[in-house]
């Protein structure tokens, strides 16, 4: 496996102003006004944005097309609104998919006015011909994500939300003095992201928190037996 480390000082930083309020970033691929020809994506990965929006913040209604879109939410409390209307809340560790294939107007809310919200937003691209726009949700304890990781969104994994992209997105708590392995299956990489706590090792290397560590994917994978990626130490993640 080679395994690329990213530091967060390595990872552009954006802020500014919108609704209400305040937004600050941490952008690991090219968005927006931020571009590097470098860091565009990662195979189906388009976008990982790490965001903070200040207490009754809104970002406006703004279109998405051509999309796979996965929200989590890191604290707070995170709502969905798009042309049809404000949606259901996310709290911590709660996820969302939305199918924008299509087209939709979307808006992100804190919808919190006394403290800031944090959320992670992924956009994938569709690997399916153009789908009816669709929002579903799910609702994670803690304890379901503890020391293993937890199928979040996947086309196969039935008790996951569904995605019509070469992705899957896990969950994992993982406790001080813990390990854990993912086996990677031909073909597919892995984009790992510590959100809180740690410092983790990854295969024996150090993954700070807001860091991102993935495999390069390098050349073809065929007949390969599956690899396997290996996290210790204490830490709540993405992968």
């Amino acid at each position: 496996m080679r395994l690329t480390i990213r530091t967060p000082e390595s990872i552009y930083r954006a802020q500014g102003h919108i609704q209400n309020g305040t937004f600050s970033g941490c952008w690991p691929f090219s968005f927006a006004d931020y571009y590097d020809s470098n860091i565009v994506n990662f195979a189906a990965l388009r976008v990982f944005n790490d965001d903070t929006i200040s207490p009754g913040a809104v970002w406006p209604l703004h279109p998405h097309q051509e999309i796979e879109v996965v929200t989590y939410c890191v604290e707070g409390e995170f709502k969905h609104a798009d042309e049809r209307g404000e949606g259901e809340v996310l709290e911590k560790g709660w996820v969302q998919h939305t199918t924008v294939v299509w087209g939709m107007w979307y808006s992100v809310i804190n919808n919190r006015t006394d403290v800031a919200m944090r959320f992670i937003q992924m956009w994938f691209l569709p690997s399916a011909p153009a789908q009816l726009p669709s929002v579903e949700q799910m609702r994670v304890e803690i304890s379901q994500r503890a020391n293993r990781l937890l199928s979040l969104v996947s086309g196969t994994h039935p008790k996951a939300l569904p995605i019509r992209s070469q992705a899957r997105v896990f969950s994992c708590f993982l406790e001080a003095g813990k390990s854990l392995s993912i086996a990677l299956q031909a073909n597919w990489g892995a984009y790992l992201c510590l959100l809180e706590g740690g410092p983790i090792e990854v295969n024996d290397r150090a993954l700070s928190v807001c860091g991102a560590g993935h495999d390069a994917r390098t050349g073809s994978h065929r007949n390969r037996r599956p690899r396997r990626c290996r996290a210790s130490l204490k830490g709540h993640a993405l992968i």
